[in-house]
């Protein structure tokens, strides 16, 4: 009963009660994002954000999750989610907003942001997620509290998933499952033990046949499990058996403070799966990070900042980009978590109201990272680039017109580990440290097989700033370029051709 009533609180303050409202300006100019970091190289221009219409495709989605529980107002922050490049959002339908009256469906509130999104160029990718309390045993409506179980509550969740696959037919193809089903809710009655992965996977199956039968050409994403084990992954596709070729992609979350503390386990994902099904991908589908201390959620009891915030999103984006799996910004906008606190991840800020209150500096970085690195940028799995130092992450793109592009960043430091067969060997492993608010560069170098660059440039990525790199500090022997003197840090920057950005002054 508490429940219920802490969600119809929560809905009815979805009404956009700040309708008409001056939105927070987004800021064009080439200064919108101004950090203590200096570097002496000269200043050439800044990268040009593009927009939605001006990007064919690209890796990434965009989260703008909570709405149907009425923890965040969509049309808040719907003029924000063009400017900002990403072609892909993530929208949670809401069966209990949807029905909320036994065999009643309301698709009018959902109806608008599809189509909002669809007239922007857009693409929309709906979560069936949660339950409905109006049916005995049909699981609860917020996160952890448990999918359908009772056999009333499963048949009333068939028809809701087809009911809403009809009404989307035509309008979105890409689909996900039930979000986070591997966690639980202790408070919740009934919900104290977390689902097997023989539960999440038959749930799974039952929910994708039914979209697959009423959308044919669908694409539909598995799992969305929290967890990054491989052995949980692993289990549930087993129970799937042949009906894991259902599904194009499977979602897994896996917050860490650190984020590339994650790939050793992404990587298990990913050879699991390649077992199982090698036509589908590995999908991030949901990661973010606070921009303040925050005491509950995903990477709490940390003294975040809107720069470590900044940092941290743009290296989870180019790190999934650096072992192909598509990602996910979480989150567009802060929301509050009615009965929690407000969820800080977001690119905008918000307040207990929903209002829209100033764009962070985690936007503009965002939106740094994808106006370069669209579908024109491919990966090099066999890069020509290398570097020493262990403590830098670096992976090395080309564009349509070959002009490479290096990414790079500090993400912790060496230590060393004697061998415990000879304790005088010497054995470095890479410690990984979260992003702090330090602007302190350090110089590295790296080597690249081949002719130097023409026209070389080294971009902080974080504000978008282009810097001619010093042709002095290049050095050529016997085949490769060697590159001297390197600023690097705990932000991603690049080192590429002029010509491959598109730059304004």
């Amino acid at each position: 009963m508490r429940t219920e009533k802490l969600m119809m609180a929560a809905l009815c303050g979805v009404a956009s009660a700040f309708a008409g409202i001056d939105l927070a300006p987004i800021d064009t100019s080439a200064d919108r994002v101004k950090t203590p970091l200096k570097v002496d190289m000269a200043r050439i221009g800044t990268i040009r954000p593009r927009s939605v219409s001006e990007i064919r495709d690209s890796n990434w989605t965009l989260g703008c999750e909570t709405i149907e529980r009425g923890y965040a107002d969509f049309w808040q922050y719907a003029d924000y989610i063009a400017p900002l490049g990403i072609k892909t959002i993530r929208i949670q339908t809401g069966w209990a907003r949807c029905e909320p009256e036994k065999g009643r469906f309301d698709f009018e509130w959902l109806d608008k942001i599809v189509d909002f999104a669809r007239s922007k160029g857009v693409n929309v990718l709906l979560e069936t997620s949660y339950g409905n309390p109006i049916y005995p045993g049909a699981g609860g409506w917020d996160l952890g509290a448990g999918f359908p179980t009772s056999e009333e509550g499963l048949a009333a969740w068939d028809r809701w998933i087809e009911t809403l696959a009809t009404h989307y037919k035509g309008r979105v193809r890409d689909w996900a499952m039930w979000n986070e089903p591997d966690i639980r809710n202790p408070a919740l009655p009934g919900h104290e033990v977390a689902k097997t992965p023989q539960d999440i996977a038959v749930f799974n199956v039952r929910t994708a046949k039914i979209i697959r039968k009423v959308i044919p050409d669908s694409r539909i994403a598995g799992l969305s499990l929290a967890t990054v084990r491989a052995e949980f992954f692993e289990d549930c596709l087993k129970t799937m058996g042949e009906d894991v070729r259902l599904f194009d992609w499977f979602i897994y979350h896996g917050y860490a403070v650190a984020p590339e503390s994650s790939y050793d386990s992404v990587e298990k994902l990913k050879a699991v799966l390649k077992k199982y099904h090698p036509a589908a991908k590995m999908r991030q589908g949901e990661n973010g990070c606070p921009s303040e201390l925050a005491t509950r959620f995903a990477m709490s009891g940390v003294a975040w900042s809107e720069y470590s915030q900044a940092k941290w999103d743009m290296r989870r984006m180019l790190g999934d980009l650096g072992h192909d799996v598509e990602s996910s910004v979480f989150t567009i906008c802060d929301f509050n978590h009615v009965g929690r606190e407000i969820n800080r991840k977001g690119l905008l800020r918000a307040n207990a109201g929903k209002k829209v209150l100033a764009v962070k500096r985690a936007y503009y970085a965002v939106q740094n990272v994808v106006s370069v690195f669209d579908s024109n940028v491919t990966r090099i799995a066999e890069p020509a680039i290398t570097n020493v130092d262990i403590s830098v992450a670096y992976y090395e793109y080309r564009n349509r017109s070959g002009l490479p592009i290096y990414a790079f960043w500090s993400c912790g430091r060496p230590e060393r580990q004697n061998s415990s067969a000879n304790p005088r060997e010497r054995r470095y492993v890479t410690v990984y440290l979260r992003p702090e608010d330090s602007f302190e560069t350090r110089p590295t170098v790296f080597t690249v097989k081949g002719q130097p660059m023409k026209d070389p440039v080294w971009v902080d990525l974080l504000t978008g700033r282009i810097y001619a790199y010093p042709k002095g500090n290049m050095r050529e022997v016997d085949g490769e370029t060697f590159y001297i003197d390197v600023p690097v840090y705990d932000s991603p920057c690049l080192l590429t051709e002029r010509a491959a950005l598109d730059l304004m002054d």
